[in-house]
């Protein structure tokens, strides 16, 4: 097997076939882990230093081992396939490009976990993501790959889709399991988490797609050797999906630890019309930007948090010198305003309060004053909410107003100058 774990499934001809798949030896590594103990199975997870594809890059091995122990009843694995963030779209591809991926994924873990039953809570939008995912399950269940007694072993499970109605906040775990139920998708206070008390109130898994695709590759070829795909603690390549201001925009599969500007500039392309870098969104649009003097810098986990931004859901958003900061930040909040689920104070008013702040700064009535005041309010964001919304919100506009700040200043005195 080569270096990249996603690049021969997506170039395949019919790989989102159950033919083509097995073809390009899908299903071998089921086959491998029914021989395997749970147990081994884990340990394999953990040594791979796979951490969580969707957004928070928790170790994926140390989640596993939260759930208890199976006591006869109902338990769950949830793939979290709601991808909202803006600028990504990494999952999509494995959703319509190698569903069985997915799936295979899923059923090593809930073979692994002793989890009967799982769900796909897939982005409303997708419908043909869910056209694929559902083909694909009615083929393994042909197959023998799903369903009673799976390649005549002990083991049984089954999946079902289930999609959203559009929510961004849908893609926080627990106002996820909230729709699951046939509920408003608010998130919930935790403690109690999922793994203790998920959906329906029975011990839940939840990964995100990328992160159940990576299982089959981590059991066939082993977790040390997933491990040394990355950098220390970052196990394995990561989808990043590039676009912006760079020649070649899609998605690309590297190591974690690859340069931010070997991303840009040699997979990328550059920027068009060799214009100059004025700064990148690293990891979706939740993730703090990055200036031009950041941007030399390992595209990991623990790289980026030191850097003070995220690597997130792996959306790399570049922008150039004619990109106005000011209409960025505007989209920016726009966009969080509008996605609000609106259960917390600090976040459903705060977000309304920076979207008439940005709407006067833009206007001919705009004044340092609301500059200031509108940094002052993204920081009192922090912190103070149910979910990672607030945050989010908070650090992605003052990551902006702040690093930019001159610019911002110098068109509001542009304005009364």
């Amino acid at each position: 097997m080569n270096d990249r774990i996603f690049e021969p499934l997506l170039n395949a001809e019919k790989g989102e076939t159950l033919e083509g798949y097995v073809r390009q030896g899908g299903y071998a590594s089921l086959r491998k882990a029914l021989e395997m103990s749970p147990g081994d199975i884990v340990e394999e997870v953990k040594n791979s230093n796979l951490r969580g594809r969707g957004g928070a890059g928790f170790p994926t091995g140390q989640k596993w081992t939260f759930l208890p122990p199976p006591d006869g009843k109902a338990r769950y694995l949830v793939a979290n396939a709601d991808e909202g963030e803006p600028g990504t779209f990494k999952d999509r591809y494995i959703l319509t490009r190698v569903p069985h991926l997915l799936l295979e994924g899923m059923i090593i873990t809930a073979y692994a976990l002793g989890l009967p039953k799982g769900e796909i809570f897939l982005r409303g939008e997708y419908t043909e993501g869910r056209e694929m995912v559902e083909r694909a399950i009615a083929e393994a269940a042909d197959a023998g790959f799903l369903g009673k007694n799976i390649l005549e072993s002990a083991f049984s499970f089954d999946v079902a889709v289930h999609s959203g109605a559009g929510a961004y906040i849908c893609g926080e775990e627990t106002a996820l399991l909230e729709s699951l139920e046939g509920k408003r998708g608010h998130p919930r206070l935790k403690p109690p988490f999922p793994a203790s008390s998920g959906l329906y109130g029975r011990p839940t898994l939840i990964n995100n797609v990328e992160t159940l695709a990576c299982i089959p590759s981590i059991v066939l070829e082993g977790g040390f050797w997933f491990a040394s795909l990355g950098s220390q603690k970052n196990g394995g390549t990561r989808l990043f999906a590039l676009s912006g201001r760079v020649v070649k925009p899609g998605l690309y599969e590297l190591p974690l630890g690859t340069n931010l500007k070997e991303l840009i500039f040699t997979c990328g392309g550059g920027i068009p019309k060799n214009r100059r870098l004025k700064g990148v969104i690293p990891g979706g649009l939740s993730a703090p930007i990055l200036t031009e003097e950041e941007c030399d810098i390992p595209m990991d986990f623990d790289s980026l948090a030191r850097a003070g931004s995220m690597l997130g859901s792996g959306a790399v958003m570049v922008f150039d010198e004619e990109d106005s900061i000011l209409r960025i930040l505007s989209s920016t909040v726009e966009f969080y305003s509008h996605e609000s689920c609106g259960q917390c104070t600090p976040c459903r008013d705060g977000t309304n309060v920076l979207k008439k702040l940005m709407e006067r700064i833009l206007s001919e009535t705009g004044r340092e004053e609301d500059y200031r005041a509108l940094v002052s309010v993204a920081r009192g964001i922090r912190g103070r909410t149910i979910c990672p919304f607030g945050d989010a919100v908070s650090m992605a506009v003052e990551a902006m107003a702040v690093k930019y700040e001159k610019e911002i200043l110098d068109f509001l005195e542009g304005n009364h100058g």
